[in-house]
């Protein structure tokens, strides 16, 4: 018996876009639908057992390797797939959203890769989603180009064989796209919309480029998931008719439960598995999220005090190299968020050093690559990788079997030192709200004192915030010790609103989203109730 036909999908609420028409076409919502229809039901049930998974940890306040999964991390033999040649040499990837000059600029880049961000660097406005899948289609036929209206600056793209390797994030599981909904009214899951129409379009335009249809894959807690995806890349290679094998993913490993399936999410995806990738703020508001009920012991300090050289993020770094080498993937190292101030050259001195250090260290600890977020940056982090790698595409032949973590190593967060501040309150609430503001008028990569923020930095702002409140931290401010409660909070988040009015001035002020801002930091730091993500009851305020 065939399959029924795919329901119907119809767009809602949203104002008619320019050239809309080329992304959604009548094919490729047929295709999107039919994703909707075979895997939106397992999507819902994997994202109960998310709750039940974290309901368990706020029983057991621990995590241990699968014992179900043994076999898999004991079997030496299996490998992923060999790496595509566009995908062998990873070593600078820059990040960033597919606006059209942020296209240009990362295609432009230097870096061997760019990371095409629909997901945490771009705030989910109909209009993001959309005209990003014509950006991309439009670099790769190359119709692209800018004209900045401020200053008149052009932007086109440099010769194709200087251009970046495109590998695209579509949004995680757990967000809908409420602008794309089937028959009953139920919106289609926003990993399905980005990744379907990207792959529709493109996937046969990118072979014929000599690359692929190559995916980072965010926000995975589990190997149930990521075989989730390989079965959407399964069924989308026969649907279109590309050889199977063709799509390449990373996964990001930016969950605390992830960490402990590494190896089994690059053999749920082996057969398009590319590599994983170590993420910082994200890791740690997966950490928080989990561990909230866990006490003192679970209490992280200010999130600029957690390096990647804190003891239980080394051990999380190290598992990952070792675990991708031995199994023939690339190990993709984290952001160097640094926005170099155009104004203030003592401050980019003192960064690009802090860059150079971390990308030293990556590239010494046996890394394939690492990400930035500004063309400046580039040549500090190929320079690191250069010394390491020479000639060599990758170092996948760098086994560290010196490593060995144990379970309580990826949670031993009291092993660090250091400890929440009132001035790291007061960051989380600046950063946070600042943030926020941007998201909330359609944008999702923030320069915010120097550093590039996405959606994460919210999430481990605001998660920090209330991290400390129903721990009972103490903070030592103005020679006292000053107790974290809501109270708190509310004081400097005001104290913080009336500093922006003063700084942007009444008329700037009252043309922002500052308000609702606030309002909903505060609400997501302080409801008892914490919601998984800020995102979703952000998204439900956004506009768009």
């Amino acid at each position: 018996m065939s399959a029924p036909a795919p329901s119907p999908l119809a767009i809602v609420d949203a104002e008619p876009l320019p050239r809309q028409d080329e992304v959604l076409t009548d094919a490729a919502l047929a295709f999107v639908a039919e994703l909707h229809r075979l895997f939106t039901p397992r999507r819902d049930e994997l994202l109960a057992r998310r709750a039940e998974r974290r309901a368990e940890i706020a029983r057991t306040s621990t995590l241990d390797f699968l014992p179900e999964t043994a076999a898999i991390r004991a079997d030496d033999s299996w490998k992923v797939a060999p790496s595509p040649d566009a995908l062998n040499d990873r070593r600078v990837e820059i990040t960033g959203p597919t606006d059209r000059k942020m296209t240009i600029n990362a295609l432009n880049s230097g870096a061997r890769i760019w990371l095409a961000d629909f997901e945490d660097a771009s705030a989910p406005t109909w209009e993001n989603v959309v005209l990003g899948q014509v950006n991309m289609a439009d670099a790769y036929t190359r119709n692209i180009d800018f004209t900045d209206e401020g200053t008149g600056k052009s932007y086109a793209l440099r010769p194709n064989g200087e251009l970046a390797t495109v590998v695209m994030r579509p949004r995680g599981w757990h967000l809908d796209e409420r602008h794309l909904v089937d028959a009953d009214g139920t919106p289609v899951p926003g990993a399905l919309v980005d990744f379907g129409l990207y792959f529709f379009h493109n996937a046969q335009r990118l072979l014929d480029l000599g690359k692929g249809p190559y995916f980072y894959l965010p926000k995975t807690e589990s190997h149930l998931e990521a075989r989730l995806w390989n079965d959407v890349f399964v069924f989308a290679q026969d649907y279109v008719g590309i050889p199977q094998g063709t799509v390449r993913a990373t996964v990001l490993i930016e969950t605390i439960t992830a960490a402990y399936e590494m190896e089994e999410i690059l053999y749920e995806l082996r057969d398009h598995a590319s590599g994983l990738n170590a993420g910082r703020w994200d890791y740690l508001f997966s950490i928080v999220k989990n561990f909230r009920d866990g006490g003192a012991k679970f209490v992280l300090p200010d999130r600029n005090a957690v390096t990647m050289t804190a003891p239980f993020m080394r051990a999380y770094t190290e598992l990952l190299v070792r675990t991708c080498h031995k199994r023939g993937a690339h190990a993709i190292g984290g952001m160097a968020a640094f926005i170099p101030s155009r104004r203030d050259p003592e401050v980019n001195k003192v960064a690009f050093e802090k860059v150079r250090a971390d990308k030293d260290r990556e590239a010494g600890d046996g890394f394939d690559g690492s990400w930035v977020a500004h063309p400046d940056l580039v040549p500090i982090a190929m320079e690191s990788f250069d010394k390491v790698l020479g000639d060599r595409p990758n170092q996948k032949d760098r086994l560290r079997e010196d490593v060995h973590v144990e379970a309580a190593d990826l949670i031993a967060i009291d092993s660090l030192d250091a400890r929440p501040t009132y001035n790291g309150l007061v960051n989380a609430v600046q950063v946070g709200m600042r943030y926020i503001e941007a998201w909330l008028r359609g944008l999702g990569a923030v320069a915010i004192f120097n550093l590039m923020e996405d959606a994460a930095t919210a999430e481990i702002s605001r998660s920090q915030i209330w991290q400390w409140i129903n721990a009972g931290v103490e903070f030592e401010h103005a020679g006292e010790s000053v107790k974290a409660t809501p109270e708190l909070a509310r004081k400097v988040a005001a104290e913080e609103l009336e500093s922006l009015r003063a700084e942007l001035g009444e008329d700037a002020f009252a043309a922002g989203n500052w308000q609702q801002a606030h309002d909903l930091l505060l609400q997501v730091s302080l409801d008892e109730d914490y919601a998984d993500f800020l995102t979703l009851p952000a998204y439900e305020q956004l506009r768009g």
